[in-house]
């Protein structure tokens, strides 16, 4: 395992170097929010403990075409930033440096997200036009509960990522009539209103009927269908980027972050049942991480999981 010990160590100290200000890389560039996320993959994990956290690899789920090299991986690595000139200077940086000892990249995919309005901060619109990732913890104690993994000590204060690329059919979402297109979503697109009714923040109510007694979010919306109730799972903390390969590839690059693998299996599988959005997506590339807790100088990235 010293390889992996030494590769995370170096990655976690260089990704540091990369968020001070003045690092040579970035051209003069400051910083300013960048952050880098570093998650190995179930290869990586199960070498160390079968049964930790982050050892098991993702099931084959419907709507998926992807070759063998873009699923999984032993290593995630997540650049984000407000500036997309800081993204490019800090993901080449980090390129050369993994290249220079000879790890080389399965799949890769940029992605951007829309500016979050200023007197609503949090989800932001897709490619279809919806707001994304509606329903997720949020206080530190549904966090705690949901995302952070508390035990044993090798993962404490880590979670379990999964990371999917959909490719969309937005034209043929698109070219619905706007009733359709909230119908299958289960929420308002103007504001992401759920259709059983209140305002954004309302929670969904699954049970919500109309005077001629059918439900006012549908049985195949996604909202539906992708609900904890419904699904018997906990909540993904879920951050979604848009991207676009080209005019026949563009969609969603969708990561979420939970305890347990569960919970995104548990919905995934529940989708693959039964969804109206589904048909509009198609898996490209897939992978699940263990996104290692926390370092400092004194303790280096990994240095938990590997000791």
């Amino acid at each position: 395992m010293s390889r992996n010990t030494h590769l995370v160590a170096g990655l976690g100290t260089r990704a540091l170097a990369l968020t001070q200000r003045g690092d040579a890389a970035l051209g003069g560039l400051p910083p300013g929010d960048l952050t880098v996320t570093v998650g190995v993959g179930p290869r990586v994990v199960a070498a160390v403990d079968r049964g930790l956290p982050g050892a098991v690899e993702l099931p084959a789920f419907a709507r998926e075409e992807m070759t063998d090299a873009a699923r999984s991986g032993d290593l995630m690595v997540q650049v984000c930033a407000s500036d997309p000139q800081v993204v490019t200077l800090a993901d080449g940086a980090l390129r050369t440096w993994l290249r220079e000892r000879s790890a080389a990249p399965r799949w890769e995919q940029y992605g951007f997200r829309s500016p979050a309005p200023r007197d609503r901060p949090g989800p932001v619109r897709n490619l279809l036009g919806f707001l994304d990732g509606m329903t997720v913890p949020r206080t530190p104690q549904e966090l705690a509960r949901e995302v952070w993994l508390p035990a044993p000590d090798r993962v404490r204060g880590g979670t379990v990522a999964v990371v999917r690329r959909l490719r969309l059919d937005v034209a043929r979402f698109l070219a619905q009539d706007l009733d359709r297109q909230e119908r299958a979503i289960g929420r308002r697109r103007e504001d992401g209103a759920p259709l059983s009714g209140g305002g954004p923040d309302a929670p969904l109510d699954l049970g919500a009927k109309s005077a001629q007694g059918r439900y006012l979010v549908p049985a195949l919306a996604h909202a539906r269908r992708a609900h904890p109730n419904a699904t018997g799972s906990g909540l993904m903390l879920r951050r979604g980027y848009s991207y676009a390969n080209g005019p026949d590839d563009r969609g969603l690059l969708f990561i979420c972050f939970q305890r347990e693998l569960r919970t995104f299996v548990a919905t995934q599988q529940r989708l693959d049942d039964g969804d109206e959005l589904s048909g509009f997506a198609t898996a490209t590339a897939s992978g699940t991480f263990l996104v290692l807790p926390g370092f400092s100088a004194a303790r280096p990235l990994g240095a938990s999981l590997f000791s």
